[in-house]
């Protein structure tokens, strides 16, 4: 009836796609923050290594594998969300191109985040063990209780997602 009008629409709803552009620069710029903490990180970890306990090295290394975890998600969240809601990313011949970039779907992405954040629950989880004093008082035992308990969760969100993916992988499609 208006072709004109709906012409206008369409064009406008499709260059809406760029106002996420600017979240993805900013997700590049908590890449850089997140650097700046690990760094930190590392150096106070070198300073002590000599004068503290293995359990703490080891808690402070897990702390850096958490931070890289956190990093590499948000560089795949950058790279899929970037290529599937705004643009693909054009560096086919480069040679450091990852071989999952552009094979992301939206559902292999939501499966991905969900994987990681189970990694880095587990992770905290594995510091909170290490951390156990030989008595625990209610609020730690509580405290230590709802991390399982959130761990869990994710764990059992993560399960929910890959089953539905399933599902809907099975399902014809209409």
């Amino acid at each position: 009836m208006f072709p004109k009008i709906e012409s206008f629409l369409e064009s406008a709803i499709f260059k809406s796609r760029w106002f996420l552009a600017p979240f993805f620069l900013g997700l590049i710029f908590s890449i850089l923050l997140l650097f700046v903490k690990f760094a930190q990180e590392l150096w106070h970890l070198t300073a002590v290594v000599l004068v503290t306990s293995e359990s703490d090295v080891i808690i402070g290394i897990l702390a850096l594998v958490d931070m890289a975890l956190v990093g590499s998600l948000l560089l795949m969240i950058i790279f899929s969300g970037y290529e599937i809601f705004v643009s693909k990313i054009d560096v086919a011949g480069h040679e450091d191109r990852p071989d999952w970039m552009g094979k992301v779907d939206f559902s292999g992405l939501k499966l991905k985040v969900i994987g990681a954040i189970v990694a880095i629950s587990a992770i905290d989880l594995l510091k909170s063990f290490m951390n156990i004093p030989d008595t625990l008082t209610a609020d730690q035992s509580n405290a230590l209780f709802w991390k399982v308990m959130l761990h869990l969760a994710f764990v059992l969100s993560g399960l929910i997602f890959a089953l539905m993916d399933k599902i809907a992988g099975d399902t014809a499609k209409h």
